[in-house]
């Protein structure tokens, strides 16, 4: 898995491409990621910034920070979400179904202690954070 890969918003408007391997991908269960997704679950690729470009329609992206860790991208003409910035982690999560042809391959749960969707897939299921980015580095059972 090398890419590059394509992904665009739910209308076509912005269009994007990742490059390399994403640093990690896994599900995010937190209350805002569900919030944000309208789902039980977020599914998420990490990136390094320097391998997300946006190819088209940068004019219609719009975007929501309600904390400083996360800087939530959307297409304002559709709605669809493209990606979210972490600027104090210097790392973008572009959302695993924004890029359909990425071979998703999921690695750990985060923030399992706030699940409301419990899946029994063997992955590791942290507490909140892995401890190098600020987390406890805790695991829960599944």
């Amino acid at each position: 898995m090398s890419g590059p890969y394509t992904g665009a918003c739910f209308c076509g408007a912005v269009e994007l491409r990742v490059t390399g391997q994403p640093d990690a991908m896994g599900y995010c269960h937190c209350r805002s990621c569900r919030s944000w997704s309208g789902g039980p679950v977020n599914a998420f690729s990490l990136w390094q910034p320097k391998a997300v470009e946006v190819t088209k329609g940068a004019e219609h992206i719009g975007t929501y920070a309600k904390t400083p860790m996360s800087e939530r991208q959307f297409c304002k003409l559709c709605g669809g979400h493209l990606m979210a910035r972490h600027p104090p982690l210097q790392i973008i999560d572009v959302f695993a179904a924004t890029i359909p042809d990425l071979p998703f391959v999921p690695a750990v749960h985060l923030n399992y202690a706030e699940t409301v969707l419990p899946m029994r897939d063997g992955l590791p299921k942290m507490r909140d954070f892995p401890a190098e980015v600020g987390g406890s580095g805790e695991t829960v059972p599944e």
